[in-house]
């Protein structure tokens, strides 16, 4: 028997409850244009989802308009073994992460097919995430895009030290090589918790890797954010979550030693409220730098908290996750638990 030969990319939808969001998201993937059929096929996983999801995904089977879809579930509730799900029940050699929110322009699945051709040895590469505002927020908001999964490194092609999550393609020797089959680290979300930064471990465990991460501007989607998430209090939210996330991704990537971690994490710290200080006069004259202020306090105070769950995490369990990026690391057992609040760079 003939096996079928895979396809180039296969695209992982996770989603959890966002059954309108959805059909927005296939719907881009219907007006792709025409590549080649079997060059690229779309996985759906359902992470216990309680809507109409499943109804969703059988109206675009059935219009077959979009290459091998297909949904499969996954009971264990949260993003990273959504996408871990994804990764073990798809065989392309480049899979690539698509939030449930996102509408691709029309082209990013044959430029993506492009890229990974033209690039044969890369680990992975992300495009343009414009956001796609419901209703267009307040100032602030709008300069804290990076909550959002906001990405452009500019016009030209370049390699980058991480990726947002969505839009993330990495080949599978890579992610595989890596450990993060095997051994995840990190959370990402769980049902509606702002937890986030398992899509940059995976990006910083493939560069600990050897491999080069990539921006290409021909790859370009919209991230819609609906006006819900764009009040004082969710941003405030985001930003604090990410905060934590941040201590996580330093400690992936550190090098030395747990005490000379400890000392420089206090550093960054005391670096960071002291240029977060100098945004007070600002903030008492205008109420517009006074929620920047307060914005950029809750980054800090979730950085801090992020810190300190990795210090007061048990002696093994630290061990594993600070270096745990570095190249040809051994990983012992995942920390799903331990580090709830994920792990992500902050853009810039």
């Amino acid at each position: 028997m003939i096996r079928p030969t895979p396809p180039l990319l296969e695209l992982v939808i996770c989603t959890y409850n966002n059954a309108s969001m959805l059909d927005f998201a296939l719907s881009s993937l219907a007006r792709q244009e025409p590549s080649t059929q079997a060059d690229w096929a779309c996985l759906v996983v359902d992470n216990n989802c309680t809507d109409a999801t499943a109804d969703v995904v059988a109206g675009h089977m059935r219009a077959g308009r979009i290459p091998g879809l297909r949904l499969v579930h996954e009971l264990v509730q949260g993003l990273t073994p959504a996408r871990l799900r994804g990764v073990v029940s798809t065989t392309a050699p480049w899979i690539g992460f698509i939030d449930d929110d996102c509408l691709l322009r029309d082209d990013w699945v044959r430029n993506g097919i492009h890229f990974a051709l033209e690039h044969p040895t890369a680990g992975g590469f992300g495009g343009r995430v414009a956001l796609d505002w419901e209703r267009l927020p307040r100032g602030y908001v709008k300069r804290h895009g990076w909550c959002f999964a906001e990405q452009d490194h500019g016009p030209a092609e370049r390699v980058v030290p991480a990726l947002a999550g969505a839009g993330l393609v990495l080949r599978r020797a890579a992610i595989e090589e890596s450990g993060w089959v095997d051994e995840p680290l990190l959370a990402d979300r769980v049902g509606h918790e702002l937890t986030s930064g398992g899509d940059v471990e995976m990006s910083l465990r493939v560069a600990g890797s050897g491999y080069e991460l990539w921006y290409t501007p021909a790859c370009e989607l919209r991230h819609r954010i609906p006006e819900r998430r764009t009040s004082f209090a969710y941003v405030a939210a985001m930003t604090r979550a990410l905060g934590a996330s941040q201590a996580y991704a330093d400690a992936l990537v550190w090098e030395g030693s747990v005490a000379s971690w400890l000392a420089t994490s206090v550093g960054r710290l005391c670096r960071a409220a002291l240029v977060s200080s100098a945004m007070i006069p600002a903030a008492m004259r205008s109420r517009t730098r006074a929620a920047d202020l307060a914005i950029s306090w809750s980054f800090l105070f979730g950085r801090t908290r992020g810190y300190y769950r990795v210090a007061r995490m048990d002696r093994d369990r630290r061990q594993a996750l600070i270096g745990g990026a570095r190249p040809t690391r051994r990983l012992r057992r995942p920390l799903l638990r331990e580090a709830s609040d994920g792990g992500v760079r902050r853009p810039g």
